[in-house]
């Protein structure tokens, strides 16, 4: 697995999805790889509606399924950012007011098997409520019923290098709302980006080629960037540390001292589908979707 970046073709027309697959396979030499399937769910908290909370913020929790893996993202409106604490912390003190926050305003989890969220909020009777009506009919795709939005569609490869991943944003009631499209590039595990949003050249330019050439066309490049990732991730892993069989007094082993330090968190295994859900969630929130 490797760097990841993700796009929205917000007004493709219906036959949106196979025109983008015929540019990448006459254009491109694109193989297809198999489905690509997502469902998205989010739910709001009923605490404000209890004797003693009127007034209190409603909490926002959206899940999405990809394969085994639920990815909840939850978020507190109430609750201070990782930045907020850390700028009201004295120097020298981040740490302790940084343990000292219960919580902060975004909290991102990974869960498995699927359907295991639904149970336990049934069991502890949690005040959560689904935001809208899921469909009761079957969905496409081979998903089960009840998902608040699916996004069904395809998986490419083009060459050994590239994943490419096409999809329709389907509503519960059937609507397209235009299509998603992730380019994954194999090689490149780690981005060091310049960019301010974290962008990538490489990726945006491979994205804007697999799009075909239709007047009026909107398309927009969905970014995230580090801040609101280490936001959400504020209780990651610390640096792996170097094993003892890696380390080495040799004086001719040299040329090592300005290669970044690997981390937990980087695009790679579930980490990289960690990253690519919590950036599906957010556009998805931002055009209301969610």
């Amino acid at each position: 697995m490797g760097l990841t970046g993700l796009a929205r073709w917000i007004n493709a027309p219906p036959q949106g999805l196979g025109m983008v697959r015929d540019n990448m396979v006459l254009n491109h030499n694109a193989t297809y790889r198999g489905k690509w399937n997502i469902s998205v769910r989010s739910y709001r908290s009923t605490i404000s509606q209890m004797p003693g909370y009127q007034g209190t913020s409603d909490r926002v929790m959206c899940t999405l399924t990809m394969d085994d893996n639920v990815f909840v993202l939850l978020e507190d409106p109430a609750a201070p950012l990782r930045a907020e604490v850390l700028a009201a912390a004295p120097p020298g003190q981040e740490s302790a007011y940084i343990q000292g926050c219960p919580h902060f305003r975004t909290t991102f989890l990974t869960l498995r098997p699927p359907g295991a969220l639904e149970q336990l909020l049934a069991q502890l009777k949690a005040r959560w409520v689904s935001v809208r009506q899921a469909t009761s009919a079957p969905t496409r795709g081979g998903q089960a019923p009840g998902q608040q939005i699916l996004i069904d569609g395809q998986v490419f490869s083009i060459g050994s290098d590239w994943i490419v991943r096409i999809g329709n944003v389907i509503l519960a009631g059937g609507a397209v709302k235009g299509m998603l499209l992730e380019a994954e590039y194999l090689p490149l595990p780690v981005l060091h980006s310049s960019n301010t949003d974290g962008t990538s050249e490489l990726l945006s330019n491979l994205l804007t080629s697999i799009l075909p050439n239709i007047r009026d066309a909107k398309t927009v490049a969905v970014t995230m960037s580090e801040a609101q990732w280490e936001d959400s991730m504020y209780a990651r892993e610390d640096p792996k540390q170097e094993s003892d069989e890696m380390k080495t007094d040799d004086i001719y082993v040299v040329g090592h001292e300005d290669i970044p330090e690997s981390k937990r968190g980087d695009w790679v295994g579930l980490d990289r589908e960690r990253r690519s859900a919590f950036v599906i969630l957010g556009a998805l929130r931002s055009e209301g979707l969610l």
